[in-house]
C-alpha cells in the first residue's frame, strides 16, 4: 500500500524535545476550527482515539509537523498561514519553513530494517507498566518486543493498511525517565530491527502526536 507523508520543517527555530507537546497545543488551538486531525478532539470535546495523522515533534532541536494521508493534505493547506510560533509565552517569528512530500510503500516481508528512536518511545500504559516491573530482564525484553509489534500494527491500522504477514521486532533499548502531562513516566531510547517498513519520522507507541516514538532508519 502506498501512502503520502508531508513534513514541515522550521530550520531557524530551536526548541527542546519537551516542547513538542507545547507545539501541539499551539497549532491545535491556532487552527482548531480546521479539523479534529490537528488536535485529536471533535467539536463536541470528545477525543479522537485513532492513530494521529498529524504529529508535532522536535527532532535535533528542530520543530517538525508530520502528516500522513489526509493529515498531510491538511498541513499543505495551512503551510502559508504559519507566520509565527508561540511557545511558553515566547514568540518565534517563522523566517524560514520548508515543506516536503514523499510517497512510501508500506510492506511486511523477509527484508529486515533497522530503526533508531529519535525521541523517547513510550511503550507502556499504567496497566502494563505494573506487569513490566515484575518481570526479569529477559522477560522484559520479550515483553517490549511484543509491545513494539503491537505498536507497528496500530500504526498500520491507523493508515488502513492490512497485512497477513507476521510482524517480527527485536528491541535494543534502555530505560529512561521522562515527564508526560507533568507525571513521571518510564520510556525507552535505543534501536530495533523489524521486517515491517516504517516511514521516516513516523511515530510509534503512545503519545506520538506529542512527539514521542519518532523513528529513523539506520544501517546495521
Amino acid at each position: 500500500m502506498q501512502i503520502t507523508q508531508t513534513i514541515i520543517h522550521f530550520p531557524d527555530i530551536e526548541l527542546q524535545t519537551r516542547d513538542a507537546q507545547k507545539l501541539r497545543g499551539y497549532f491545535g488551538n491556532l487552527f482548531k476550527d480546521h479539523s479534529p486531525l490537528l488536535h485529536n478532539h471533535y467539536q463536541d470535546g470528545s477525543a479522537r482515539y485513532a492513530y494521529p495523522l498529524v504529529q508535532y515533534k522536535v527532532v535535533d532541536k528542530t520543530p517538525l509537523l508530520v502528516g500522513f494521508q489526509e493529515g498531510g493534505e491538511l498541513l499543505v493547506s495551512l503551510f502559508l498561514k504559519i507566520r509565527e510560533i508561540k511557545i511558553a509565552g515566547q514568540n518565534y517569528p517563522v523566517l524560514a519553513k520548508n515543506i516536503q512530500q514523499k510517497q512510501y510503500e508500506l510492506s511486511v516481508n523477509q527484508q529486515l530494517f533497522n530503526y533508531q528512536f529519535k525521541t523517547l518511545w513510550m511503550a507502556l500504559n499504567q496497566e502494563n507498566h505494573r506487569k513490566y516491573q515484575l518481570l526479569d530482564e529477559n522477560a522484559k525484553k520479550q515483553f517490549l518486543n511484543r509491545q513494539l509489534q503491537n505498536n507497528i500494527l496500530s500504526f498500520y491500522k491507523g493508515l488502513s493498511f492490512r497485512t497477513t504477514e507476521r510482524i517480527m521486532a527485536i528491541t535494543r533499548v534502555n530505560e529512561k525517565q521522562t515527564l508526560f502531562k507533568d507525571q513521571p513516566m518510564l520510556a525507552f531510547d535505543g534501536e530495533f530491527t523489524t521486517n515491517a517498513f516504517l516511514p521516516e519520522m513516523a511515530g510509534i507507541g503512545k503519545a506520538v502526536s506529542r512527539g514521542f516514538g519518532t523513528v529513523t532508519q539506520t544501517k546495521y
